[in-house]
């Protein structure tokens, strides 16, 4: 497996020498840093539908504790970062397993998109093959880090998605 990872991370990071796609995976990194854009579209998404807001503050919940989540992992895991390519990014720690770009990417494409935002899975993905571009992931680390951001997400959608209760009894007669 190890052997299949590092050629894999090789061939995706061979991509990064044409400087658009390194400077689209640089700003894919920066963006995904701490979950910040994940972060910023649930919250741009519940103040734009008002309807919903609840489930969209619930949602950006759900992917703020994926991402907790991905941390606490890679702080028991403590993969080191890959050694034989040049990252194109600098990087918070020095641990590379579960990648927690994946983890919030994928955690926000799953909670956003029970809410019908469906541009996030194609940026979610982009986040996720960015972070092989710049050489600072295994693929096994941002595949791990997708399907906890996924399960997280997924085992919350009912408590994100589910009406407030308070809002909806009516007094009786």
């Amino acid at each position: 497996m190890d052997d299949l990872d590092r050629r894999l991370l090789s061939a995706l990071h061979g991509w990064g020498t044409d400087p658009r796609v390194a400077a689209a995976a640089r700003a894919l990194s920066r963006a995904g840093e701490h979950g910040a854009l994940w972060l910023a579209a649930g919250l741009l998404g519940a103040a734009v539908d008002r309807e919903r807001r609840g489930a969209w503050l619930r949602g950006t919940a759900l992917t703020a504790g994926a991402h907790l989540v991905g941390m606490c992992a890679k702080r028991l895991v403590r993969r080191p970062r890959p050694g034989h390519v040049e990252p194109l990014v600098r990087t918070v720690g020095r641990h590379s397993f579960p990648s927690v770009h994946a983890t919030s990417a994928a955690a926000a494409a799953v909670a956003y998109g029970a809410l019908g935002a469906r541009p996030v899975l194609p940026l979610a993905a982009a986040m996720c093959v960015s972070r092989l571009v710049a050489g600072v992931h295994y693929p096994s680390d941002v595949a791990a880090g997708a399907a906890l951001g996924a399960l997280t997400a997924r085992l919350g959608s009912g408590w994100m998605l589910a009406p407030r209760l308070a809002y909806n009894r009516r007094p009786r007669p």
